[in-house]
């Protein structure tokens, strides 16, 4: 009889963003905000 155990380890580790990063990021979710906010206005208008 063969007995096969897989051991698994997964470490997470907390990623830390270069403030380039962070500028980019916020000035995406501003862009999306502002396109959602247009789409909305676009379709209650029409």
């Amino acid at each position: 009889m063969t007995l096969n155990i897989l051991f698994l380890s997964i470490t997470i580790k907390k990623r830390r963003i270069s403030v380039e990063e962070a500028m980019h990021q916020e000035m995406v979710e501003k862009l999306y905000e502002e396109n959602r906010d247009r789409q909305i206005s676009m379709h209650h208008w029409m």
